[in-house]
């Protein structure tokens, strides 16, 4: 079966099996014990082992990471955490010893607190993993 035909106009009714199905994302780290300190310890986000990664639990989600020699980072933001106060998750990060990435780009600036705050979407600042993932801690305007 070819895409095109998967995606015929003809199709007459939607899969109910996607929206009923409990689902996780997952992303590569290159060092899973790096990888449990980090979230675990220096984030405090529940993390359990598995024979073949970890799971991270947050309120309301979970995220699987998965080890990977051959790992290479995401070009892009891979989990983000919605937050009540961008200022205070800022700072908290610091503390933690956690660097905020910063931007220069035509459609991403940063200030020199690493938050960027556009015209449009959350308010939102970047920090990446051991891995070298790219994370987020966001706040709804």
């Amino acid at each position: 079966m070819t895409a095109k035909t998967a995606a015929t106009p003809g199709r007459k009714k939607a899969s109910s099996l996607f929206r009923e199905a409990e689902s996780f994302s997952s992303f590569s780290v290159n060092d899973i014990e790096k990888a449990k300190e980090f979230y675990g310890q220096t984030l405090g986000l529940e993390v359990k082992e598995t024979p073949e990664g970890l799971e991270l639990h947050t309120e309301d989600n979970t995220v699987f990471l998965y080890p990977k020699p051959n790992h290479t980072p995401a070009s892009f933001t891979v989990l983000n955490f919605h937050v009540d106060d961008i200022e205070a998750a800022v700072d908290e990060l610091n503390s933690l010893g956690v660097n905020l990435e910063h931007y220069n780009l035509p459609d991403i600036k940063t200030n020199e607190r690493g938050i960027a705050r556009g015209p449009h979407g959350p308010t939102i600042a970047w920090f990446k993993d051991p891995a070298g993932n790219i994370l987020s801690v966001l706040q709804e305007r």
